[in-house]
């Protein structure tokens, strides 16, 4: 089975954000890249369907500029895929959720008979738009979340958990197919030691940006503008009640959130 996996480099979750001097995007000095999260079970799901399945190999493919994005290819070959295409863009590009997809779409090239696997949403947008504008460019079916998704080998399909109100929807679907993950049948491994060392040799395919435009065309022009990137407002102290009873917290607290925080009329 031929698998695809598409990642992206996100900002670390405890990592100090702050807007660049256009006040249109982050300012990525000092700021750590990671694999997002979803994508982190995406890429484990397809290292799972790896082990499981016979002549199975993981390729990881992700658009972006340096050197964030080499480096979350790299932490994904040490993890098991199989080869990494870097598929490159300037620093200043800010591209949106649809372009991606057209780039990702572009280094997969020809008539895919496989799996793609991507995470449900990223941790920097959370658009969660990218599995069906990329299975709508491969033209080929997708699911827009999924949970444990596994293959049958004797009926050659896949069978797919999908969570969604009062409990679980099970699909299944030949190939090809886009799926975006939610959840991975474990927790995602780690890396261990001698495979990052061998992951900092490997060779990474690299589509420069002139190709893809080249490929694209006018579409290599995002569909909409980021205005303004901004943070929000700093949190404001915590105010301590004192009380005598719990009726008279419950009183206070009561009082507070009328007249101060306005949240009762």
């Amino acid at each position: 089975m031929e698998i695809v996996v598409a990642v992206k480099p996100v900002p670390e979750a405890e990592t100090r954000l702050r807007p660049d001097a256009s006040h249109a995007s982050l300012d990525p000095e000092g700021v750590k890249f990671v694999l997002a999260g979803y994508d982190e079970s995406a890429v484990e799901q397809a290292l799972l369907l790896k082990e499981s399945t016979v002549g199975s190999r993981v390729r990881v493919l992700s658009f972006g500029p340096a050197p964030r994005t080499e480096e979350v290819l790299r932490a994904a070959v040490a993890l098991g895929c199989d080869s990494a295409t870097w598929v490159e863009h300037p620093s200043d590009l800010l591209p949106d959720a649809v372009l991606s997809a057209r780039c990702i779409a572009t280094a997969i090239a020809g008539p895919f008979s496989g799996l793609v696997l991507c995470g449900r949403q990223s941790g920097d947008e959370e658009g969660g738009i990218f599995a069906g504008a990329l299975g709508a460019l491969l033209k080929v079916p997708s699911l827009g979340y999924a949970t444990n998704l596994r293959w049958k080998e004797p009926r050659g399909q896949l069978t797919l958990q999908r969570s969604i109100e009062g409990g679980l929807e099970e699909v299944e679907s030949s190939l090809p197919l886009v799926v975006g993950l939610q959840q991975a049948w474990n927790d995602p491994r780690t890396a261990k030691l001698p495979n990052i060392l061998k992951s900092r040799k490997a060779a990474i395919e690299k589509i420069p940006w002139e190709a893809t435009v080249a490929t694209l065309g006018p579409h290599a022009i995002p569909g909409t503008v980021r205005r303004t990137f901004r943070l929000p407002p700093p949190r404001t102290g915590a105010k301590m009640i004192r009380y005598d009873s719990p009726q008279d917290a419950a009183a206070q607290l009561v009082r507070l959130l009328r007249e101060e925080a306005k949240v009762f009329p």
